[in-house]
C-alpha cells in the first residue's frame, strides 16, 4: 500500500469525502438551479434545483447551448453570448429577466454567471446559478399597485373634501349668512313678541354658521402640501386642540425626514378624528401626540388623561369615528388599535407604512434619529 493512503494521490485521498459531500449538495438542492457551462456555452452539469425550476432533466439538457432558457427577444439581441463575454471581462455577472421553462413558459429569473479559470488562467468553463423569482416580483407588483391605488384614493378623497368644502363656504355659510342679516333686519322693524323670536332664530343662524366653519376648517388640513405632517399637527393642536377646546396639547416626534404627502394625509386625518373623540367624549385635561419612525412606517399614538371608556353603548357616531380611524389606518396596509379604562383614558395608537415617493433628503431640523429592527406588532388590546 502506498504511504500516501488507499487511493495513492496523497492529499487527494483526504479531500475525497468532502468532494463528494460537496457535490451531492449541489446536485441535491432544489430552491437554487446550479450547473456548469463549457467555455462555448453548452450545459456540462445539471442539478435538482435547475430540474425543478427549468423542466428539463439532465438527459434533455446536457450538451445543449444554454440560450435555450432565454425568449426569443433576447436570443435575436444576442444576450446569452453577450453575457458570457461579460462575465469574463468583468469577473461576474448578475441579471434579473424573463427566462424560458421547457414546457415554453415564461418565469421571472435571477442568475449569477461566474467565469472558470485554471491555474494557467485559461477559460475552462462557467458556473451559472439560477433563482426562480416570479412569486416575489408578482408580489412587488402587487404591492406597487396596492400602493399606487391608495394614493389615487388618499387623492381623490382629499379632492372631494375640498371641493365640499368649498361649496359649504361659498354656497351654504353665505345663504345663511345673507338670511341671518335679512332676520337682524326685521327683528329691528318688529314689534314684540315677533322681534324676541326673530333675534332667537337669528342666533341659531348664527349658531348653525359658526358649526358649518369648523367642518369646513376640518375638511381641509392645514396645510400638509405646504408644511408638512409636523408643522401641520403642531398647527392644529395649538390652534384648535389648545385655542379653541382648552386641552393641553403635548407633540413629540422623532421622524429623520417627512413622509410621503399620502402618508402624512392619513395620519393627520386618523390624528385629527383621535382627537374629536377626545373633546367631546373624553373629559380631558390634556392630551399627548407621539409620532417615531418604525421599520419603513410611522408609529402614532395619542393619548388623553381623560374618564376613559364611558358605561353603556357608544352613539352611532362614535362608531362611525372609530372605523373611520380603523379603515383608514387598514387601507394604507398598516393597522390601528384603541386601548382604555375607566379612569385611565385612552390611547389610540396605529402604524402606517411609509410610500416611497417622499422627498429622501428632506431632513426636519433638529430632530433625533431612532432605529427599529422589525415591523411594530399591534399592542394587544387591554
Amino acid at each position: 500500500m502506498s504511504k500516501d493512503g488507499p487511493t495513492g494521490h496523497g492529499q487527494r485521498g483526504a479531500l475525497a469525502p468532502t468532494e463528494t459531500a460537496f457535490t451531492l449538495l449541489v446536485t441535491s438542492v432544489i430552491d437554487y438551479g446550479i450547473f456548469m457551462l463549457d467555455p462555448g456555452g453548452h450545459v456540462s452539469s445539471w442539478n435538482a434545483g435547475a430540474e425543478r425550476i427549468k423542466g428539463y432533466s439532465a438527459a434533455d439538457i446536457i450538451g445543449k447551448h444554454f440560450s435555450v432558457f432565454y425568449p426569443p427577444e433576447d436570443i435575436v439581441a444576442r444576450k446569452p453570448h453577450l453575457e458570457l463575454e461579460s462575465a469574463v471581462a468583468d469577473g461576474r455577472l448578475e441579471d434579473e429577466g424573463w427566462r424560458i421553462r421547457k414546457d415554453g413558459s415564461r418565469f421571472w429569473a435571477n442568475v449569477v454567471i461566474t467565469p472558470l479559470f485554471d491555474e494557467n488562467g485559461e477559460l475552462r468553463g462557467f458556473g451559472k446559478v439560477t433563482r426562480d423569482m416570479t412569486e416575489r416580483r408578482a408580489a412587488e407588483q402587487a404591492l406597487t399597485e396596492r400602493r399606487r391605488l391608495f394614493t389615487h384614493l388618499v387623492q381623490a378623497q382629499e379632492l372631494e373634501r375640498r371641493r365640499i368644502a368649498w361649496d359649504v363656504h361659498d354656497d351654504s355659510i353665505q345663504a345663511m349668512v345673507a338670511v341671518g342679516m335679512r332676520l337682524q333686519l326685521l327683528a329691528e322693524r318688529a314689534d314684540e313678541p315677533h322681534a324676541r323670536e326673530l333675534a332667537q332664530l337669528d342666533v341659531s343662524v348664527r349658531e348653525a354658521v359658526g358649526r358649518l366653519r369648523n367642518l369646513t376648517f376640518r375638511l381641509q388640513p392645514p396645510g400638509i402640501d405646504r408644511h408638512g405632517l409636523v408643522e401641520s399637527l403642531s398647527q392644529h393642536l395649538n390652534e384648535v386642540v389648545a385655542g379653541s377646546w382648552g386641552l393641553e396639547p403635548h407633540l413629540e416626534h422623532d421622524l429623520a425626514r417627512e413622509p410621503a404627502p399620502e402618508t402624512a394625509i392619513t395620519i393627520f386625518r386618523i390624528v385629527q378624528e383621535a382627537l374629536l373623540n377626545v373633546r367631546k367624549h373624553a373629559r380631558a385635561r390634556s392630551v399627548r401626540v407621539s409620532v417615531a419612525a418604525a421599520n419603513g412606517g410611522l408609529q402614532v399614538r395619542v393619548t388623553d388623561d381623560g374618564t376613559g371608556v364611558l358605561e353603556g353603548p357608544r352613539s352611532s357616531h362614535e362608531h362611525f369615528g372609530l372605523m373611520e380611524m380603523r379603515e383608514r389606518a387598514e387601507t394604507a396596509d398598516g393597522w390601528w388599535t384603541l386601548r382604555s379604562e375607566p379612569g385611565a383614558g385612552t390611547t389610540v395608537e396605529f402604524w402606517v407604512p411609509d410610500l416611497p415617493t417622499g422627498p429622501p433628503d428632506e431632513v426636519l431640523p433638529g430632530v433625533a434619529l431612532r432605529s427599529f429592527d422589525s415591523r411594530p406588532a399591534a399592542p394587544e388590546p387591554s
